[in-house]
């Protein structure tokens, strides 16, 4: 396979966005997507937000609940962090996908679509991460879809502390937010929902089978 863009152009890079709720196996899948890129050939960056930069580690602290933050201010410290993820000097995502990387992101800006709507209205948390949609938005966005349920019996399982989003009522809010948020948006973002419920193996061909195209076009 190449990297080649939809408009035939060799070399120009992709931006995938995967979303879900706390507990979805994002980060799995996000690695394994990655590997199997990589061994297609394809030059590919895997990433997170937040990030692990300043202001990245300063909102870490917060979801773990060592610093106490407004929500609008959280809101607004995780549009910065996206900013920075796509300008950096260093290591700026978007500079990277402008010289033919495939990057691959654990959240992007629906996470905050979803995430910080319960606490303002949807179109102000839009209309704060404008600026990064301006910048890069991606080449398909794939959420991985689990219920609220599934999502507390697994960070529960496999994580020794809690952080501030990771209640049941709250991830529920959330996950029905997601939609609204690609409602929303459905005209001018590609999204891709997969079943979370499977095994890690069964979600990531699945996934493949539906991203694969990009790179084929």
């Amino acid at each position: 396979m190449e990297n080649q863009g939809q408009d035939g152009t060799k070399n120009k890079g992709k931006f995938i966005a995967f979303e879900g709720i706390d507990g979805s196996g994002k980060s799995t899948q996000v690695q394994l997507l990655a590997e199997r890129l990589k061994e297609n050939h394809i030059d590919c960056y895997a990433t997170m937000e937040p990030t692990h930069a300043p202001i990245g580690a300063f909102l870490r602290e917060i979801l773990m609940g060592k610093r106490k933050a407004d929500p609008r201010v959280t809101a607004a410290l995780f549009a910065a962090d996206r900013l920075d993820h796509l300008l950096n000097e260093e290591d700026g995502i978007a500079a990277k996908v402008a010289a033919g990387a495939t990057v691959i992101t654990d959240r992007y800006y629906f996470s905050s679509y979803a995430y910080h709507s319960g606490d303002m209205p949807m179109e102000w948390v839009i209309g704060l991460n404008e600026q990064s949609r301006e910048v890069l938005r991606p080449t398909v966005t794939v959420f991985i879809d689990i219920n609220a349920d599934t999502a507390m019996e697994r960070i529960l399982k496999n994580r020794d502390h809690q952080e501030l989003f990771e209640k049941k009522s709250k991830l529920a809010e959330v996950r029905m937010n997601y939609f609204e948020a690609f409602d929303k948006l459905k005209d001018t973002e590609e999204i891709i929902i997969v079943d979370g419920n499977g095994s890690p193996k069964e979600i990531a061909e699945e996934i493949w089978e539906a991203v694969k195209i990009y790179w084929m076009e």
